[in-house]
């Protein structure tokens, strides 16, 4: 053995030299991250959508990388409405989903209201995401004096009965005509709250 190296010192430094710099980059080289399944669309997907199984596809991402509130099957989505569109590829979350979600990083006791518009027609105009005035208007303008009164100033609408889809997700009944849902703070979601028997509601679209 001692005769082989003498014979084939430069070798023998080659080879421990290799084996050093292979131990080396074995240990800098990162371990593969894991990853998890989980649920992106298929394609460009619109507003009010009822999602099934032909809408979702599964991708990959490492575990850091994973938004909160994203869906690892797709049970969690069969049936469901988009509240906003989604691009293809882009993750599903609860957040862009018809329901609870939409009140992610509301303030703390905010809830979702619904409401019953006077005009019917105007809600046409209205989007997920757009911020409204709503005002109550008593009287009939006979036997008592028309009168007009701001219940709430800027709040979001979350769910338009435009959109179509179902309902049970906000509310218990299928009567949705003439409907809106908007997140209120606990202020503005008692001023709120059946004012629709004590008058007409409509509302202002804010800049």
């Amino acid at each position: 053995m001692l005769g082989w190296l003498n014979r084939n010192r430069r070798l023998a430094v080659a080879l421990l030299l290799s084996a050093a710099a292979g131990i080396t980059v074995q240990q800098l080289t990162p371990a593969p991250a894991q990853t998890l399944s989980v649920m992106a669309a298929v394609q460009d997907l619109p507003t009010g959508r009822t999602l099934g199984p032909d809408d979702v596809m599964e991708v990959h991402l490492p575990l850091e990388l994973l938004p909160e509130g994203s869906y690892t099957d797709s049970t969690g989505l069969k049936g469901k409405q988009l509240a906003a569109p989604l691009r293809k590829g882009q993750l599903f979350a609860d957040s862009h989903l018809v329901g609870p979600g939409l009140l992610t990083g509301a303030p703390p006791g905010s809830a979702a209201v619904p409401l019953r518009l006077a005009d019917q027609s105007s809600i046409q105009l209205l989007a997920p995401g757009q911020l409204i005035k709503v005002v109550l208007t008593g009287g009939n303008s006979y036997e008592q004096q028309a009168s007009s009164e701001v219940l709430a100033e800027s709040v979001p609408v979350l769910w338009t009965s435009a959109q179509g889809g179902k309902t049970g997700q906000w509310l218990e009944n299928e009567d949705a005509d003439g409907l809106i849902v908007v997140a209120a703070n606990p202020d503005q979601a008692g001023r709120l709250a059946g004012a629709s028997t004590k008058g007409k509601l409509f509302f202002v679209l804010v800049g």
